[in-house]
């Protein structure tokens, strides 16, 4: 067989006499719809064109959508295999939305990533009645694949908590971390917090809080409830790590549509790429480039090939959510 994209349908007179000229072997031509992404381009010309460019950090930039820049933000030849039998092949021209790839991949990644607690944006969290040297909580690796075990997370009297996990002054309908409030640690315990630490500017830099040691685990005996869990890193054992927060090459869902006399490189998304120190738990020491896990109510992340010995690279793969499907949908 001979396959081509549909622009070549024309051309297949031509190609068909020529074959009868030369008398020799006559493939059957059939055409096809191109493979088309929103929020990305598709033609090696305009590859070429974000490389040259600088936009892009190669060819394989985990935003661009090639096979080597797809393996190294993290998707899996299982993800890709699905996606591609999921879309199908078309005869006329049309677009499939990213949320769908993303979905895909967030599938696979649910059965087969371990879990692991990071802190992306840490805030200092100190439990003040807590007494010792620290213990390991046991934490489950992957609540979807029982076979993983689980894993040995080591706690203590201070720990790191996502900063927007916490509020001074929450809105209506915020669950999390306040004073005066209850939350669940993962795998750990309750904390109530009842103070904050402030710098000269005024900005919190430690959030204080008790907590109950009859809710090990994360259950209490007494049967009450809190409406939020919080993931947690001990600040003693901490892990640092720079995570690239990957986003959406283009801003735009079809990059090609612009004004007339501009280009899709106008449409190119400022905040694709953002670049943070994180702090993880100390079990991902030492793993190998290509590792996947799930950064606890983050998303996916997946070790880059920039890492070094004590100076671990991950990208994020994919979030929990479609968040860009939630942003339009918000209008």
């Amino acid at each position: 067989h001979s396959l081509c994209s549909l622009e070549y349908e024309n051309h297949r007179p031509l190609y068909n006499w020529f074959l009868e000229q030369l008398g020799i072997y006559h493939p059957r031509q059939i055409e096809f719809a191109r493979f088309a992404l929103t929020y990305t381009v598709m033609s090696k010309r305009k590859f070429v064109e974000l490389v040259a460019g600088g936009h892009v950090n190669g060819y394989d930039d985990p935003r661009m959508p090639t096979l080597t820049g797809m393996r190294r933000r993290g998707y899996t030849p299982e993800a890709l295999r699905n996606f591609c039998e999921l879309i199908g092949v078309a005869k006329t021209n049309s677009t499939v939305e990213f949320a769908m790839l993303e979905d895909t991949v967030r599938d696979d990644l649910n059965k087969r990533a371990p879990r692991v607690m990071g802190v992306l944006d840490p805030i200092k969290l100190v439990i003040t009645n807590y007494e010792g040297e620290g213990e390991l909580l046991p934490c489950i690796n992957n609540p979807e694949d029982p076979s993983a075990g689980k894993r040995e997370v080591p706690f203590g009297r201070v720990l790191y908590i996502e900063r927007d996990d916490f509020m001074e002054v929450p809105p209506p309908k915020f669950f999390r971390l306040s004073p005066g409030k209850e939350v669940r640690l993962r795998s750990a315990y309750f904390v109530l917090c009842h103070d904050v630490v402030k710098d000269a500017d005024g900005n919190v830099t430690e959030v204080h809080c008790t907590y109950d040691p009859a809710t090990k685990g994360g259950d209490s005996p007494d049967g009450r409830k809190v409406k939020a869990t919080l993931h947690w890193v001990s600040a003693e054992h901490a892990i640092d790590a720079e995570v690239r927060i990957y986003d959406h090459l283009f801003r735009e869902p079809f990059p090609d549509k612009v004004a007339e006399g501009g280009s899709f490189i106008d449409n190119l998304n400022p905040d694709s790429l953002r670049i943070v120190r994180a702090k993880l738990e100390p079990s991902v020491a030492g793993v190998e480039t290509g590792w996947r896990c799930q950064f606890e109510r983050l998303g996916y992340f997946c070790v880059d090939k920039d890492s070094k010995p004590g100076a671990l690279v991950f990208n994020r793969t994919a979030t929990l959510r479609d968040t860009w499907g939630r942003i339009a949908a918000r209008g």
